[in-house]
């Protein structure tokens, strides 16, 4: 898979904001998608104790500095590239999109009615709805094509910060673990229209 990259001017900003850490040996600069708003992702970008990292995690290391990508994040950052904007800030410039509606497939009436696309109705009724209704949130299957599932996120879930963490890290992870068939899980939820999130994106 791609990597991720670091550019010069990136690199040298973020040794500066280390240097004015406690322990800056100690810690790398974590970035994760937090969520999207249809049209690309939004990022959590900030520094954590090095020793934290799983062995999943990917850990870029350019500059002199090291950069993190938490498992989850490693597929929508893959090929991007830490960078300065024109305004002194960090920027990520992202090959990666989130899927739109005009590039989802047809689902025909077999997207639901397949044995695959029951297993992973179950999955959601039983397992990941009973979780997420405490947030407020459920989600529903749109249909399963192939091998991919693809799931409308509702309720608490539409416009939450956190709903990219909430799809891997929950929702993916029990309908694989379920139903091995299916290879990825697809939000494919307008969050830019969640009017009440339960949880605002995280800013650092």
């Amino acid at each position: 898979m791609a990597s991720f990259g670091v550019s010069a001017e990136a690199a040298k900003f973020v040794k500066q904001a280390l240097s004015e850490e406690d322990v800056p040996e100690k810690l790398a600069l974590w970035i994760e998608v937090v969520g999207s708003d249809g049209m690309s992702y939004s990022y959590d970008v900030f520094f954590q104790d090095f020793g934290l990292r799983s062995p999943d995690d990917l850990v870029a290391e350019e500059g002199g500095i090291r950069v993190v990508i938490p498992a989850e994040s490693v597929q929508t950052l893959a090929g991007a590239t830490l960078d300065l904007g024109d305004d002194g800030d960090l920027t990520i410039a992202n090959p990666n999109v989130p899927e739109r509606a005009e590039d989802l497939p047809d689902f025909g009436p077999e997207a639901l009615a397949s044995e695959i696309a029951r297993k992973v109705g179950g999955v959601l009724d039983h397992e990941v709805n009973p979780s997420i209704a405490a947030h407020g949130g459920y989600a529903e299957l749109v249909g399963v094509v192939e091998s991919k599932a693809y799931v409308l996120m509702g309720g608490g879930c539409q416009g939450c910060g956190l709903a990219a963490v909430t799809l891997s890290q929950g929702i993916a992870t029990a309908i694989q673990e379920a139903v091995p068939e299916i290879t990825q899980v697809v939000d494919v939820t307008n969050h830019a229209a969640g009017n009440n999130p339960y949880y605002q994106p995280a800013k650092k």
